[in-house]
């Protein structure tokens, strides 16, 4: 059946609707506090992944603190997380800058020339501060084996981080006096064999400075929750790590807060036929879950089977593992908002709820009103499995947005 596995009162969600489901992100979270508790390092909820706010009250409760990419990240994280707050942007302006000096307590910065730009109003608001503000320098380590190069942030011409040459440059010009901290941030989903090999290059280009430092930040991208990581290889770097060099080590998974703990749902809104069946959704690619169109990368659907694309007599025909196959679309005028091709045991009909699996990470922080198409409400499933709505949009954050 279509609706096997969903929960309970699914009919009582509305359509569409980010779904957070407690107790899984409860899980999550425990086993992260398990890595910082046996590794001794902290862990940071990265904002540009997971920025559910409403459900901070329980993640404060396991995690160090936040980090942010920007003012408004950093300014939600004080507001609604507290702990450490540590931002990076690949460049900082003025206006923004004296606000973050107010509720930062690590700054890092993606070039010397930054760095001094800012270093007096640091230092000025470090007078006032009772904890200091620590300074840190994002830096390349030449590496990364992330895919697609749209992710990858160690490629040649990338804005991202001080490639080795550069940074000797500026250690020549401006000392490394006021710096407490590096910075790399190289992956992407990854498991921790290829931190593993990252540490190498990174140590390899950067090990002589790395003795000064008070911290050392592993960025994000570590896929900490996923079943198949190597939790056990990751304590382990940590602590040999910390052993080696003595110093304080910072990991800022956001993905894997969010992963697996919460799905987008939606709704079929009509049923038409181009060579195939076409389901037109109210969940659209383009505006919802804009990543299944950057990656790209088909999103799973519960219930759902995979399906063949072949061509048959020069026309386009889709083969399915079941019998009823569909190729999904979004509402709006993109030809491209197409989310995947699914097969199911049953025919769908016009009004059947669709799940897509693991949608609270990099959804709700990049989703967008194109078309004027209607934002997904926001809402928790909590442990006892009653839900609760956190936020709906109407017509007037639309026209806001647009003002």
């Amino acid at each position: 059946m279509l609706t096997k596995h969903y929960p309970k009162n699914f009919k009582e969600i509305p359509s569409p609707c980010y779904v957070l489901e407690e107790e899984k992100f409860i899980k999550n979270l425990e086993i992260l506090d398990s890595i910082q508790k046996q590794s001794g390092a902290k862990i940071l909820l990265a904002l540009k992944g997971y920025a559910l706010w409403r459900s901070f009250e329980i993640a404060k409760k396991y995690l160090s603190g936040v980090t942010a990419s920007g003012l408004h990240e950093a300014k939600l994280g004080y507001e609604t997380f507290g702990g450490e707050i540590t931002t990076f942007s690949p460049s900082y302006k003025k206006e923004e800058m004296q606000e973050l000096v107010k509720i930062s307590n690590h700054i890092i910065f993606n070039s010397f020339v930054q760095w001094q730009t800012f270093k007096p109003m640091i230092d000025e608001a470090n007078k006032m501060r009772k904890s200091k503000i620590e300074v840190g320098l994002r830096v390349n380590p030449l590496y990364s084996e992330v895919t697609p190069e749209i992710y990858n942030p160690c490629i040649e011409g990338s804005r991202l981080g001080i490639p080795p040459k550069e940074f000797k440059k500026g250690v020549k010009k401006y000392g490394l006096e006021g710096i407490s901290g590096l910075h790399f941030h190289t992956h992407c989903e990854q498991n921790s064999d290829a931190l593993k090999r990252t540490l190498k290059h990174f140590i390899k280009h950067f090990g002589d400075y790395i003795p000064q430092m008070q911290w050392i930040n592993f960025g994000g991208g570590h896929h900490i929750t996923r079943k198949d990581y190597d939790r056990e290889l990751l304590v382990k770097i940590i602590k040999n790590f910390k052993d080696k060099f003595h110093t304080e080590v910072y990991l800022e998974p956001g993905e894997a807060v969010g992963w697996q703990c919460g799905f987008l749902i939606g709704s079929v809104i009509d049923i038409v036929h181009n060579g195939v069946d076409i389901a037109i959704l109210d969940v659209s690619a383009a505006a919802h879950m804009p990543d299944c169109l950057e990656m790209p990368y088909r999103p799973m659907v519960r219930n759902s089977y995979g399906v063949k694309v072949v061509q048959k007599n020069g026309h386009l025909k889709l083969k399915g593992e079941k019998k009823y196959s569909y190729r999904f679309g979004g509402p709006t005028c993109l030809a491209g908002d197409i989310i995947g091709d699914y097969s199911f045991r049953e025919p769908l009909k016009i009004g059947d709820r669709i799940i897509f699996e693991d949608m609270v990470h990099y959804t709700i922080v990049k989703n967008n009103t194109f078309n004027g198409i209607p934002l997904p409400s926001i809402g928790m499933i909590d442990k006892e499995g009653k839900f609760q709505i956190f936020k709906s949009y109407s017509y007037e954050d639309y026209k806001h947005r647009n003002s």
